[in-house]
């Protein structure tokens, strides 16, 4: 399935499946984490196009705001994503809203670096939130 994936898919694939179990990040750090920070709506757009059986956790991807933003997707929808990340001991509210700063992933500079990001990128990275 990877090997079908375009590099931008396959980047945003590797670094989804980074994130840990009960924590979230917003399309904007995974589009940054790739070494491509304007596109936040591209990884939304690849998320969107995960197969069922892609073993891949999109449901840990939520927008900057904290909101799960999930749309046009045939095999999902935010209710889905709402328990998933629930099932990961994530709180989300009934109108989809997710404390970010309570459960966001911030990668250490050694993990950042099993990205194979330019040293420019990881730097913009782990100050990304200070």
């Amino acid at each position: 399935m990877l090997n079908q994936k375009s590099k931008f898919q396959q980047k945003v694939i590797q670094a989804v499946s980074f994130i840990p179990r009960g924590r979230v990040v917003s399309y904007g750090q995974i589009a940054l984490y790739i070494g491509l920070p304007r596109a936040a709506r591209q990884v939304g757009w690849t998320l969107r196009e995960l197969g069922e059986k892609e073993n891949i956790p999109w449901w840990r991807v939520i927008n900057q705001k904290g909101i799960i933003s999930i749309k046009n997707n045939l095999t999902a929808d935010r209710a889905l994503q709402k328990k998933l990340l629930e099932a990961e001991k994530i709180n989300v509210s009934e109108d989809f809203q997710v404390d970010i700063k309570k459960y966001r992933f911030d990668p250490s500079e050694k993990e950042l670096r099993k990205l194979q990001l330019k040293d420019s990128y990881i730097d913009k990275a782990v100050t990304y939130h200070l």
